[in-house]
């Protein structure tokens, strides 16, 4: 008998709910009920009148699992839309992230080069250190973080990723 086993993928799930409170509480738990593994998540108030915000989850599992995901996450009651941007088709992720490195000398000549080719900002330095804010794909963020371990990582900040759907179609 031949054992068919998936291989676990990424996946960006955009949740839409109602903004109120214990929404959070009640999709992390489900994630923790059921043991899956929230990799990412950002939530933010996304209308006018304040009434719907949108989550930003990203997490891993073979196609079966996160199929399972989206359908319990679609029946709680305060959630509008569930929209798996890996499947639903080509889209846009973006990361925000602070990085404080400690240097002087020839290693912050160093950062501050690697900084300019990654278009890194530099938001806060002292004369021994430099806050950097960089935004990009998670995969850019990683590299950064790292290139500066060699020259003196001191602490990262990470906002989590956000996607959208690219295109004149909303999520």
């Amino acid at each position: 008998m031949k054992i068919h086993t998936e291989e676990a993928e990424r996946h960006v799930l955009t949740v839409m709910v109602d903004n109120e409170a214990g929404i959070l509480a009640k999709i992390a738990g489900l994630f923790t009920a059921r043991g899956y593994n929230i990799d990412s998540l950002t939530v933010a108030d996304i209308t006018e009148n304040h009434n719907v915000s949108r989550i930003t989850i990203v997490t891993n599992g073979p196609p079966e699992v996160i199929d399972q995901i989206e359908a319990q996450l679609e029946r709680l009651v305060p959630v509008h839309k569930v929209t798996d941007l890996t499947t639903a088709g080509p889209h846009v992720e973006r990361e925000l992230a602070l990085i404080k490195v400690k240097g002087t000398g020839e290693t912050r000549v160093e950062a501050l080069r690697i900084a300019e080719v990654f278009r890194a900002s530099v938001v806060d330095t002292t004369t021994e250190s430099f806050v950097f804010e960089l935004t990009g794909s998670p995969d850019k963020i990683d590299n950064f973080v790292n290139l500066m371990r060699g020259l003196g990582l001191v602490e990262v900040g990470r906002s989590g990723v956000v996607g959208m759907m690219r295109g004149t179609e909303g999520t």
